[in-house]
């Protein structure tokens, strides 16, 4: 009997031993294709030459760099997720942030164009009837300062103006202290200023004792000349535009609205103005809104204020108003790490160090630096908002062909 149990005893051991000999030999037989996996998902590639795809260590053919290990991970929608060394995130300005929570409207887009304030105009006409002798200002667009010469003009009625005042002062001088000569002194210089003519002017008349029928006229005020109604040799009537000066200082953007438009608008609705040229909005607010169609259309004007303190923006340029919308909460991210073609839209996920996925998204409402995800993306998950383009191409240099082909959210 003990001869029996010893002899099923050392069987069943021989049983045991072999088993584990051969789940040893099928764990180091699976470790062996995992490592086999592993190195068959690294490529090395050039950091400056992206192009450059090796199996193996080595040098860039092209520029002598080291090449860079790429690991490829495959995720369970069988989409290829990449691995990018420090020096390749540097290079292109790969960056990313966690989703976040915003706001997002259905904004409304009008073009307009920039034109001059009005209520910065000035009108400069002729005081007196007479002839142009000579125009100091000749070309529109040039800066003029408060009492600089602009014509010189020729008139009789000013000579009589003149003589009238030399009168009043001989007879002031004659009978002094008598009120009545007082009171046309200063009526005869009251005219002369009203004509136009400076103080200093009228000194000169009063100190000379001559009369001068050929007066230069000043600029009331500053601006830029952007009309000349008059030439050299010309008669002009008393109140004939001369000059029409402008300042920049604040300059008006408006935009022409249907009345579904319209209705979005009141005076002091936020907008956001984007001028042709430049990088920055500017915020405002509507200042304006004409209460009839322009003629023989069916639109109305809108109209809002820009401050202009440099110069820098020109009458006549483009513009694009946004008007807001009703707005949403909702995940969103830049519109700039979207990318979008015929299958649709996707994101590049970053899901470890250096790591980064794609992954397919629906897009919702759209404002102008912002986009809402509807699916596709969860509040926790980090997406790449600078260099997704950069980051798509690698991955089709690195695959060999678009990964999303084929995936339609």
């Amino acid at each position: 009997m003990k001869k029996k149990i010893s002899k099923f005893f050392l069987l069943g051991m021989v049983g045991v031993f072999v088993s584990c000999l051969e789940k040893d030999k099928h764990v180091h037989h699976e470790a062996e294709n995992a490592s086999s996996q592993a190195a068959s998902n690294i490529t090395y590639t050039c950091p400056m030459h992206p192009q450059i795809v090796e199996s193996e260590p080595g040098s860039c053919p092209i520029c002598g760099m080291n090449l860079e290990p790429v690991t490829k991970q495959v995720s369970q929608d069988n989409t290829t997720s990449i691995m990018l060394s420090d020096t390749q995130i540097k290079l292109g300005n790969i960056t990313a942030r966690t989703v976040q929570t915003g706001q997002v409207g259905s904004n409304t887009i009008l073009t307009g164009r920039l034109v001059f304030d009005e209520t910065q105009v000035d009108l400069i006409s002729s005081r007196a009837a007479g002839r142009i002798e000579k125009l100091y200002v000749k070309e529109t667009g040039r800066p003029i300062r408060k009492g600089q010469p602009l014509y010189e003009l020729y008139s009789e009625s000013l000579l009589t103006m003149e003589q009238e005042y030399l009168l009043a002062l001989d007879q002031v001088k004659a009978f002094p202290g008598q009120k009545q000569f007082v009171s046309i002194l200063e009526a005869a210089e009251r005219k002369l200023q009203l004509v136009g003519l400076t103080n200093a002017q009228i000194n000169k008349i009063a100190n000379a004792r001559q009369l001068d029928a050929r007066i230069t006229f000043l600029a009331p005020t500053s601006g830029t000349v952007t009309e000349i109604a008059a030439a050299e040799g010309i008669y002009v009537a008393e109140g004939s535009l001369l000059y029409r000066l402008n300042q920049f200082s604040t300059i008006w953007v408006e935009a022409e609205l249907y009345t579904s438009e319209a209705n979005q608008l009141k005076i002091g609705t936020p907008i956001e103005v984007r001028i042709a040229g430049t990088s920055k909005p500017i915020n405002t607010k509507i200042a304006f809104i004409n209460p009839e169609f322009r003629q023989n259309t069916q639109v109305l004007i809108a109209r809002a204020e820009l401050p202009n303190p440099k110069g820098q923006f020109i009458a006549g340029t483009q513009a694009t108003i946004t008007l807001p919308g009703a707005t949403n909460q909702a995940l969103v991210v830049p519109l700039d790490a979207v990318i979008r073609d015929s299958r649709g839209a996707y994101v590049w996920l970053q899901t470890a160090k250096n790591t980064f996925l794609p992954k397919m998204v629906t897009l919702g409402e759209e404002s102008a630096n912002q986009v809402a995800i509807t699916s596709g993306l969860n509040a926790n998950d980090t997406v790449v908002v600078t260099g997704a383009y950069l980051l798509h191409s690698e991955s089709v240099l690195k695959n060999g062909s678009d990964q999303m082909a084929g995936h339609n959210h």
